[in-house]
C-alpha cells in the first residue's frame, strides 16, 4: 500500500500573531511529539511561521490581472497559519490518530489544527 502525505496545519492565534513564544512546557511537549513522529518514521517536516506582520498576500482579482500586494499584519487570526507538520502515513486514519496526539499548539486552550491531505 502506498503512503499518503498529510499536513497538520497549526492555525494562528492572537498570541502567535503578537510574536509570543510558546512556554518551555509546550516547547518540550511539541519536541516530544515531533520525536514520536520521527521514531514512527512518518515525520517529513515541521516548521513554525513568523507572525503575519512579517508576511505579504498576493491577491488575484481576475484572469490575467497582476496581483494586488498587501503587506501584513492580517487581522483575521483564525484564517492565519502559525506553522505546519508534514507527515507521510499509510492512511487517513493514521493521520487522524497523529493529529489527535498533538498537544494544544497554542498552549492556552485556543489551539486549532487543520488536517489536509497533500495531492500526489
Amino acid at each position: 500500500m502506498l503512503n499518503v502525505l498529510f499536513m497538520l496545519i497549526v492555525k494562528g492565534s492572537k498570541r502567535a500573531e503578537a510574536g509570543e513564544r510558546p512556554s518551555p512546557e509546550l516547547m518540550e511537549a511539541m519536541s516530544e511529539y515531533n520525536q514520536a513522529l520521527r521514531d514512527a518514521g512518518v515525520h517529513v517536516m515541521a516548521k513554525g511561521l513568523y507572525p503575519s506582520s512579517n508576511g505579504m498576500r498576493f491577491s488575484y482579482r481576475g484572469p490575467g490581472d497582476r496581483p494586488i500586494v498587501t503587506e501584513g499584519p492580517f487581522m483575521q487570526t483564525e484564517e492565519l497559519i502559525a506553522g505546519f507538520i508534514l507527515i507521510d502515513v499509510a492512511s487517513r486514519k493514521e493521520a487522524i490518530d497523529w493529529a489527535l496526539r498533538m498537544p494544544d499548539p497554542q498552549g492556552h486552550g485556543e489551539g486549532e489544527i487543520e488536517l489536509r491531505q497533500v495531492f500526489d
